[in-house]
């Protein structure tokens, strides 16, 4: 019998490679279980923010058992401070050996002796029981594995349903790892909600949020349903150009390769902004030629302004009185048809019927001679009403129409791995209020009733320093955000919030974010008391951070930097120049390119002569809802809505009256 033949033996493993340093402790200067101290040699890859890792030399490496069956504990952490020493006891004598002469301190006939102390955070231990101080072992730089272990990313890395979300690389050490966020801890249900901090134009705040926006598109599990993103644009062109390619190197490609993400802008983005006052042209910056047709008005009427008149409405001025008075008209009047008790039936649907209303109140009450009350209200409180109403609609004008249907975001037809983009950087600070106040509150009554299109929402606001301020006055918008950060996570609404100063936002709002990242911090900001957990070595980093560089905290892990790419969409300065926006146009070619919009084939020539001579509130009328029905043939529609031109009848010819009495040709 012949016998197979044996397989040639594997070659031996690799040798472990050697410690880089030894874990030190002395009676000023302890290890614990939570911190310790090791030395290198003065040429090392070891900096601040490296992750390491300590073998105890008593029970083997790696914690794989020494082949007793005892298992060797394993500690990671990561370095946040050094120090360096030499045998000098004091200044002093290093002066005295110089002779006072710094250029002759090199002339010492000996060396001094110096090391590197290195202050390392215990990251994890394994086995975390029983918890006891770090072991005197060696000191050895972390690897992909080691990275993942001490960062806890095992646990949502694999398995049957993973979680992972690539933030960026850790690159301390020689090393480039990804390092994962885990999607139950960012997006909820476990905890939920995002906050970036740190200076203005060198944090790449911004850019952070693009780029983890399109890694959780990218890796957002199957099992946890459909996602998308509302960011509201609220300064220049940040966010106005994320469906065009961004300008990338080798260097940036290699890494969107390395973290698993694809580098191209996002495929599906929605752009929403409001018109203007003519009522014709968008208030955006993204208004040239080729990109203008993707943007949607947003255009609200009474009933959306109504329900939200806390936020428009000065609270000082507004008392429980004009309150009840406003709560009437919304459950009374608005939207059903009303008898004013002067025989009168009103329908009020826009701000132009409820003008009528109050108009034929007034006249009805002076006929009858009482002009104190209607309906319960006093005359006085109906008229200070009125003219809070009257302002808004003059105040956020383009955003709120006299007349005419309203035109919002696709409530119930969100739709997957989708970016809507709510651009309101020149709208007044009213209607910023009141835009942001109903699209939240419009997620939220959505989601809690499943029926937006989407299982969780991603809401991108900046500047939170002006909207959630620390010391501001208790503003709905406050309110609103409040109540996001608390019960969000529980509804997949999540909040994404920046800005410059992270002690200056609402405590409960920032406390409330899972997962905190920080970029360039100004130095006045990291004196706050929110900072003393962080030692000085990691506080000059973060005040002297590259842009492209960042420090993540998250609920797996303590504070490490890592580095991320450039976002792979134009940036919104450079998009600017290369789509420089439009000069606003006549209110006729501005109703000629939204018609276009909805039918190529209408010629410019018939609009004009469609509409010409006509009012043009009557045109924006019958444009909006034509806009609104998106009917076959728009152009008939229009001209069906407008109806038969009239001509103006001519004025009767007036009669020549004869004087009293003939003129006499006497001179007197």
């Amino acid at each position: 019998m012949i016998g197979k033949a044996s397989a040639p033996p594997l070659p031996p493993p690799p040798p472990p490679p050697p410690p880089v340093g030894h874990v030190v402790a002395t009676e000023l200067k302890p290890a614990t279980p939570y911190q310790f101290h090791f030395w290198t040699a003065n040429e090392t890859s070891i900096g601040i923010g490296a992750i390491v890792r300590v073998e105890d030399p008593g029970n083997g490496e790696r914690g794989t058992g020494n082949g007793k069956g005892e298992t060797g504990k394993v500690v990671y952490g990561v370095v946040t401070d050094g120090f360096a020493y030499s045998d000098l006891a004091t200044p002093l004598h290093d002066v005295v050996g110089a002779e006072g002469d710094p250029a002759r301190a090199a002339e010492s006939p000996t060396a001094r002796q110096e090391i590197r102390l290195w202050t390392a955070a215990v990251l994890r231990q394994i086995p975390e029981e029983p918890l006891q101080p770090v072991p005197l072992g060696g000191v050895h730089v972390a690897t992909d594995a080691d990275v993942a272990r001490a960062l806890r990313m095992d646990s949502y890395l694999g398995g049957a349903h993973p979680t992972a979300i690539p933030v960026g690389l850790y690159t301390s050490g020689g090393l480039e790892a990804p390092v994962y966020l885990d999607a139950d801890f960012l997006l909820g249900p476990e905890a939920a909600h995002l906050n970036i901090s740190g200076v203005s134009g060198l944090a790449t705040k911004t850019s952070a949020v693009e780029f983890l926006l399109s890694a959780i598109f990218e890796h957002f599990p199957p099992h946890k349903g459909r996602i998308a993103a509302v960011c509201f644009n609220v300064k220049g062109p940040d966010l106005c150009f994320l469906d065009q390619p961004g300008t990338l190197d080798a260097e940036d490609r290699r890494r969107y390769e390395r973290l698993g993400v694809p580098a191209h802008p996002f495929e599906r983005v929605c752009y929403y902004a409001p018109f203007k006052a003519d009522g014709a042209n968008l208030n955006t910056l993204r208004t040239h030629a080729a990109l203008v047709g993707d943007v949607e008005p947003l255009v609200w009427g009474l009933r959306e302004v109504l329900d939200f008149a806390e936020v428009l409405l000065n609270r000082d001025d507004i008392d429980a009185k004009a309150d009840a008075f406003i709560d009437f008209l919304a459950d009374r009047v608005v939207d059903k048809e009303f008898a004013d008790g002067f025989g009168n039936v009103h329908r009020v649907t826009t701000f132009a019927d409820l003008d009528k209303l109050f108009r034929a109140v007034f006249d009805g009450l002076e006929l009858a001679g009482r002009s104190d009350t209607w309906r319960t209200h006093h005359i006085a409180t109906i008229r200070k009403v009125r003219n809070r109403l009257a302002n808004i609609s003059t105040r956020c004008k383009g955003l709120v129409a006299d007349d005419g249907p309203s035109n919002d975001l696709p409530w119930g037809r969100f739709e997957d791995r989708a970016v809507y983009v709510v651009d309101v950087a020149n709208v007044d600070p009213l209607g910023q209020d009141l835009v942001f106040a109903r699209i939240v509150s419009k997620l939220r009554e959505h989601l809690e009733r499943r029926d937006l299109g989407v299982d969780a929402v991603m809401v991108f606001v900046d500047e939170l320093n002006k909207y959630a301020s620390a010391d501001g006055p208790d503003t709905y918008v406050r309110k609103m955000l409040l109540d996001i950060s608390e019960r969000g996570r529980y509804l997949g609404l999540v909040l994404f919030g920046a800005e410059q100063f992270r002690s200056q936002v609402h405590r409960r709002v920032v406390g409330n974010a899972g997962t905190i990242v920080f970029g360039r911090m100004d130095s006045d900001e990291l004196a706050t008391p929110g900072y003393q957990v962080l030692s000085p070595a990691t506080k000059t980093k973060l005040a002297t951070l590259p842009i492209g560089e960042l420090m993540v905290r998250h609920p797996h892990f303590t504070p490490i930097f890592v580095r991320f790419p450039r976002p792979a969409v134009l940036r919104g300065r450079d998009g600017v120049e290369r789509f420089p926006p439009a000069a606003d146009l006549p209110f006729e070619d501005a109703v000629v390119r939204q018609l276009v919009k909805l039918d190529r084939r209408i010629r410019p020539n018939q609009v004009k002569d469609l509409i010409a001579d006509r009012l043009e509130q009557d045109v924006r009328r019958a444009l909006a809802t034509v806009r609104q029905t998106h009917p076959e043939d728009p152009l008939a529609s229009l001209r069906r809505l407008l109806g038969t031109r009239v001509a103006p009848e001519p004025p009767p010819a007036r009669e020549a009256v004869p004087p009293l009495t003939p003129i006499s040709e006497e001179p007197y």
